[in-house]
């Protein structure tokens, strides 16, 4: 029908811009067009404005809680892009954001989600370039991780231009989705990963958790990875030495470690530092909150008195934090594993999929 297609439209500039006929806008008749102008061109319907499919919330709870809604095209503002959303992954910190727990997962937003519309990993193409804004330009296909500002679970997002990156001409949308965050967390947690050191990756068969793996046995490590037996097979096909099931073998109890990339901590720092071998060094992104404090007080102490590091791995953010796991992955020197793909209607099912530990490596939402 001609009020479901997009239409394309013309403006004086050259610039293409796309617009959803007035016919679907509520309370707007047709012929209510008139164009805003700047360095970013696009459509305004009288009082009303361009609406997008958006997965929202509006409080913390479990997937029931999101629903699909028409809402308004986000503007660039200074230093900003809007992306035309082609795939978004979704990430354990989307689920926790959602569910609001652990309590540091609401920052911003302490007793209703500061963001109406999660997914931070975002790819697609740019479909308006905000003020100050150079190296972009109109059609460009991108990636990245928009932690800050989210909005990946909806046709368009605005993200500043510093989080984005130039998608590979060799991995799709789906792919390039992928990285950003799990690869950043991968990348940085494995960074004193080597030959004859020993890596243990805690919660290894999710998104950074595959990453890891593969990272540090290419690095030289030995591996041991640990997450539900479900997924052995799974993380020994990408790199790892040794499987562990949390449910019935406690990895501080075994070998020593050199380095321990913790992804869903919840133990105790006592524990932790009885995993790690003389001069070695626990890492953990994601956990309780109450674990986290632990590891930041008791856990530095600690280290101080055995040489034994505990630490929070603070992950940096940005295109030169995962621009380089790319690179690798074009080059075929680490693999992607996308476990499932879910439409934009079925956001909630894949935040489930994630949040209940059932994925093996990344699940990607497609939007276009």
């Amino acid at each position: 029908m001609e009020e479901e297609r997009l239409a394309d439209l013309y403006v004086a500039s050259g610039l293409q811009v796309r617009y959803r006929p007035v016919s679907t806008m509520i309370g707007v008749s047709p012929g209510q067009v008139r164009l805003g102008c700047g360095r970013a061109w696009w459509p305004w319907w009288g009082e009303g404005r361009v609406v997008v499919r958006a997965v929202v919330y509006d409080r913390y709870g479990p997937p029931s809680v999101l629903r699909v809604e028409e809402v308004p095209v986000p503007s660039p503002g200074r230093g900003q892009l809007l992306v035309r959303v082609a795939a978004t992954s979704v990430n354990l910190s989307d689920w926790e954001t959602l569910r609001g727990s652990p309590l540091y997962s609401r920052i911003g937003g302490l007793r209703r989600p500061a963001r109406p519309v999660l997914g931070s990993d975002i790819a697609g193409w740019v479909e308006a370039v905000g003020p100050e804004v150079t190296g972009f330009a109109v059609g460009d296909e991108v990636y990245g991780d928009n932690l800050w500002l989210k909005g990946g679970f909806a046709e368009y997002a605005v993200a500043p231009a510093s989080a984005l990156a130039h998608k590979p001409d060799a991995l799709s949308f789906a792919e390039a989705s992928t990285i950003p965050q799990a690869g950043a967390i991968a990348w940085q947690g494995t960074a004193t990963a080597g030959p004859g050191r020993r890596v243990l990756v805690n919660g290894a068969g999710g998104g950074s958790g595959s990453f890891a793996i593969q990272l540090a046995k290419r690095a030289g490590a030995h591996v041991t990875a640990v997450d539900n037996g479900d997924k052995s097979d799974f993380m020994r096909s990408v790199g790892a030495d040794e499987v562990l099931d949390y449910r019935t073998q406690d990895f501080t109890r075994g070998e020593p470690q050199d380095v321990v990339l913790d992804l869903v901590a919840h133990r105790s720092v006592f524990a932790y530092r009885r995993a790690l071998a003389g001069g070695g060094r626990y890492l953990c992104v994601g956990g309780t909150t109450r674990a986290l404090l632990r590891v930041l007080t008791v856990g530095a102490a600690l280290g101080l008195l055995t040489g034994r590091r505990l630490g929070v791995l603070a992950v940096k953010t940005g295109p030169e934090h995962f621009e380089p796991l790319a690179e690798r992955c074009v080059a075929g020197d680490l693999r992607i594993h996308v476990d499932r793909t879910f439409p934009l209607e079925e956001v909630p099912q894949a935040l489930a999929h994630v949040g209940e530990g059932r994925s093996l490596g990344k699940v990607v939402v497609e939007v276009a």
